[in-house]
């Protein structure tokens, strides 16, 4: 058994990108890890730019000036001006190379065909110079770095239409369980509906991970053995659901060992998710996650979707923990670390929910958060501050 922090550090020194590098058309790179570093073809911005709405003036010893025309945003005019001389400008706009600075509309008396300052303006004022933000050449985006929406936003205005891409892994979920059934179908006395299929489907999907399958296997050995044997030919990263615990039934460890993967870790001191498998056949990735759904989704969290962007190459990849203050005080039952399911809230604060049980979703729901306490924690008191990972 291993404790939570070996986990994580065992999946970090194990998991090597296995991505290959694509072009792909900056539409469709969101929440893409760059292949590649990215340099900009221009300046940015390529001209001196306005950063204010007022006037674009040429100094001299008075205060008064005589508009002489307009410079809009997308204008190519570049009129010169002479000292006591001002332009109407907007933001966004070229400024006159003969200009020294803008005023902002708000410090301005207008005149008939002029302008009155009601204060002096430093020299380049609201002027955004050429390159401030990126001079040509400059490095956008380095390789590793995940695509955002404000990461787009850089290269598109930037000019960039493509972007070489690391491709993101396949992923197989392997169903355990023969007192399973799917929705829709009729019950029987023992028989329970299967959602961790369906619930892992969805948080893959949700994190961006569109390639996956659900296969479902027999407790049976030979079955599972067959099932897993095809997941490993098909996928990059097997999730196996269910199955890895001590029980006459319980046949994933078994049919992994037969199968050639290698374990890296069997079993974590942690409430909930403690039958959790770690294990590599080659440059494949299996997880075997408890039954328990609860359980599953909270191994998914903090270990799989770690290995998921390590596989990508996400040279910021890790399981972040920020911090809030606890809202009532919190007694912790046993030995194990824990991940309770909790909600944040306004001024940093965050409160762990009833329903803890590793079978129990509604709780998980309606969590924004799992607030971790460590071993050696056994009591919180409120606005306390506590580690928590946010998994939205």
């Amino acid at each position: 058994m291993v404790t939570i922090s070996e986990a994580i550090q065992l999946i970090t020194n194990n998991v090597k990108s296995s991505a290959t590098i694509k072009r792909r058309a900056l539409s469709g790179a969101l929440d893409c890890v760059l292949g590649a570093d990215v340099v900009s073809p221009i300046s940015m911005p390529p001209f001196r730019q306005s950063a204010m709405d007022g006037y674009a003036i040429c100094s001299h010893d008075s205060m008064e000036y005589t508009v002489v025309g307009e410079v809009a945003a997308g204008s190519g005019s570049n009129p010169h001006l002479n000292p006591g001389e001002a332009v109407r400008i907007f933001t966004g706009a070229p400024v006159p190379d003969t200009a020294d600075r803008v005023v902002i509309q708000e410090k301005v008396q207008r005149l008939d065909n002029g302008i009155v300052l009601e204060e002096p303006f430093r020299r380049g004022a609201n002027i955004r110079p050429v390159g401030e933000q990126l001079q040509q050449g400059d490095t956008v985006m380095a390789a590793g770095m995940r695509i955002t929406p404000a990461g787009i936003g850089l290269l598109a205005g930037v000019g960039v239409s493509e972007v070489a891409v690391a491709t993101k892994p396949r992923v197989a979920i392997v169903v355990t369980g023969d007192e399973l059934k799917a929705a829709g179908e009729s019950l029987e006395h023992g028989q329970i509906y299967e959602s961790n299929g369906a619930m892992l489907a969805a948080v893959l999907s949700d994190k961006g991970y569109k390639d996956s399958q659900v296969l479902k296997a027999e407790d049976d050995l030979k079955v599972l053995t067959q099932t897993l044997q095809r997941a490993l030919a098909e996928a990059d990263v097997v999730l196996v659901s269910g199955g890895i615990s001590v029980g006459d039934y319980d046949f994933v460890k078994t049919a992994l060992n037969d199968l050639g993967v290698q374990q890296m870790f069997y079993k974590v001191k942690q409430k909930p998710g403690k039958p959790l498998l770690f294990g590599k056949k080659e440059q494949k990735l299996v997880f075997a996650l408890p039954g328990n759904p609860a359980s599953a989704l909270s191994c998914f969290y903090v270990y799989v979707l770690l290995a998921l962007r390590l596989w990508e190459g996400d040279k910021q990849a890790s399981s972040r923990f920020q911090f809030a203050k606890i809202e009532s005080n919190y007694h912790k039952k046993g030995d194990r670390a824990q991940f309770l399911k909790a909600k944040t809230g306004i001024d940093n604060t965050v409160a762990i929910l009833d329903g803890q049980a590793s079978s129990m979703l509604q709780s998980f729901a309606a969590a924004d958060a799992l607030v971790f306490l460590d071993e050696e924690v056994s009591h919180v008191e409120q606005d306390s501050l506590v580690p928590y990972l946010n998994i939205l």
